[in-house]
């Protein structure tokens, strides 16, 4: 191979000794700028190696001369971000939750905090939107088992739904009619049938009517003899179209069979108070929050206020 190179003579470059059907390779060599480039990369690497990590060991990696880390500068920005937030938590801390709103601004801080903890929390089980699912309640709109306004909520974040291992939980049971015999299968269908007239979806009938006597001896003494609920017990109001399981026979079949027995964590093991105050106001500005109730010395006054006003007109 050496023997067949030579020097080509319009270029002045020896070839490399290759030939394909008369054509021949040129051993050019590399640009200066070229090899500076390379050497200077190479450079670069090794003093990258030796001061930041680099090299991955079985449990970890390099720790490099610098001991710079990209989680020791996500702390730090994470440290300087609740210096500046920290301020607003403490006032949302100190203010009771019924008492955020009479300062606007601290309730749009507290609601914005919910929102980013709401995404990290509570889309798996109610959704991006808060929306829900089949057995996930939508916190959109205004209909609450255990109350609305801002203190109902905040309570229901803290102590869960039918959490056993705490005395303070919200706690609701059905009895599961079918599966304890209770009711026989004739009778649950007639108070499915009962059950769907209180929203319309079926017109009376003699089931219905069967249903309604059966349902006035086993499930008004919680869900009232209208039916229409009772949210101190976390019975649902029966005469609207809004479920957490549907309205449809089967569903209802099912939940008067089987009955339901859904499940909602307490946040006060694994949140803290501020985070679930802020969670509190988000779900509350969803378009469903209900006002603050008021004292029982409020009230009175109020409609004895009322009362002298309608005496003056008349």
């Amino acid at each position: 191979m050496t023997e067949n190179k030579y020097i080509d003579k319009p270029t002045g470059t020896e070839t490399v000794g290759h030939e394909w059907d008369g054509i021949e390779e040129l051993d050019t060599p590399m640009p200066r700028w070229w090899l500076w480039t390379l050497y200077a990369t190479i450079i670069w690497a090794l003093v990258y190696v030796v001061l930041y990590p680099a090299w991955p060991m079985v449990n970890s990696a390099t720790e490099g001369t610098l001991g710079w880390t990209s989680l020791g500068e996500l702390d730090a920005e994470l440290a300087e971000r609740d210096a500046e937030l920290a301020p607003i938590h403490a006032a949302i801390e100190r203010t009771a939750v019924q008492k955020l709103p009479d300062n606007p601004e601290l309730m749009q801080q507290a609601v914005q905090g919910g929102a980013s903890a709401f995404k990290v929390h509570c889309v798996q089980c109610h959704g991006s939107g808060a929306a829900g699912s089949k057995g996930y309640p939508n916190l959109n709109d205004d209909e609450w088992l255990w109350g609305g306004d801002l203190e109902a909520i905040e309570y229901t974040l803290l102590h869960g739904i039918r959490q056993p291992d705490h005395d303070e939980t919200r706690f609701s049971l059905m009895p599961a009619f079918g599966k304890d015999g209770i009711l026989q299968p004739n009778e649950i269908q007639d108070v499915v049938s009962h059950v769907r007239t209180l929203t319309g979806e079926e017109k009376t009938s003699r089931a219905a009517q069967r249903g309604a006597v059966l349902f006035e001896a086993n499930c008004a003494i919680c869900h009232g003899a209208d039916g229409k609920g009772d949210r101190i017990q976390g019975a649902p109001d029966l005469t609207d179209s809004i479920s957490l399981y549907g309205t449809d026979r089967d569903s209802l079949t099912e939940t008067i069979v089987n009955s339901r027995y859904g499940v909602m964590p307490r946040w006060n093991q694994r949140l803290d108070t501020v985070t679930i105050r802020m969670l509190a106001a988000y779900v509350h500005s969803l378009g469903g929050g209900e006002a603050n109730p008021q004292p029982a010395e409020q009230a009175e006054s109020e409609t004895g206020m009322t009362e002298s006003a309608d005496d003056g007109q008349s």
